[in-house]
């Protein structure tokens, strides 16, 4: 049976986006890593499966290259966004995630997505262990003291002088599956650029260096805002170009910036077997 699917990409981290609401597709680990190869399947950063919700619009599984499911993406949330904004009258999209429900307005300056409440616990990152989280008493090599937010998903950010002399792809996995981490984490470094401007780099759990991570800019925002290095609203620059990212007085976090479809494409179920 042949499966629809669109690619779609936000600031380049890109997505095979499938719609199983009206027809369910089985999604393994070994069915996502197989059509996520870049070599011998379809190729993306994140495979996501839209299916029924009865809480919100739709629900939205996100799958990384390893297979692994993960719990939120914010720049598939604004491709989400995009896809379905015209089946609201209102442009708003309700979006179930395993991270939490989320709301994507599509407007003239791209997608809005309200990602929910950060969360700074030592256990809702969760780490393995209790400490604070604004400014952690740990370090690898040059990279010290991160701060830790849950935005949807886990992630540490290191503010460094210039985040681009960072050998990211060599501490990346390092620190992503560091004991102190049991769901493992993502990594960001980032530089303070301008008083509310931000340069950051994105190591991404289970898919590792990628050109934007959403959920990534969302957490160094909030990380920077929390030590007063920044406004409640800030663009944060990643390969792949900006995002703004607003902390806002309902303690909401929103992330605007754009997501487009790439091309539109069929495959075999037979070829990805589950």
């Amino acid at each position: 049976m042949h499966v629809p699917f669109r690619k779609m990409h936000g600031l380049g981290n890109d997505f095979v986006v499938i719609d199983a609401r009206a027809r369910p597709i089985a999604i393994s680990a070994r069915r996502a890593a197989a059509l996520a190869d870049r070599l011998t399947g379809v190729g993306c950063d994140q495979l996501i499966v839209l299916e029924p919700s009865d809480n919100a619009d739709v629900r939205m599984r996100i799958f990384n290259p390893d297979g692994g499911e993960v719990e939120a993406c914010g720049n598939a949330s604004r491709a989400v966004g995009v896809l379905l904004a015209n089946e609201r009258a209102d442009g708003g999209t309700r979006i179930e995630t395993l991270g939490g429900t989320i709301v994507a307005h599509a407007h003239a300056h791209g997608i809005s997505v309200a990602m929910g409440h950060p969360r700074f616990g030592w256990d809702e990152i969760p780490l393995a262990y209790a400490m604070d989280t604004l400014r952690m008493p740990v370090g690898w090599e040059d990279l010290e003291s991160p701060a830790a937010v849950n935005v949807g998903n886990p992630h540490v950010v290191f503010f460094v002088p210039d985040c681009g002399a960072v050998d990211l792809a060599r501490l990346g996995p390092i620190i992503e599956t560091d004991p102190l981490f049991p769901r493992k984490i993502n990594v960001n470094v980032a530089t303070l650029t301008g008083p509310d401007a931000i340069t950051l780099r994105v190591w991404e759990r289970g898919a590792g260096l990628t050109r934007a991570c959403g959920t990534g800019a969302c957490a160094t925002a909030i990380a920077a805002m929390r030590r007063r290095l920044t406004g409640r609203k800030v663009v944060v620059t990643l390969p792949g170009g900006p995002l703004t990212i607003e902390w806002d007085d309902a303690d909401q976090i929103i992330m605007t910036g754009p997501a487009t479809t790439s091309f539109t494409g069929a495959f075999d179920e037979a070829d990805y077997p589950a």
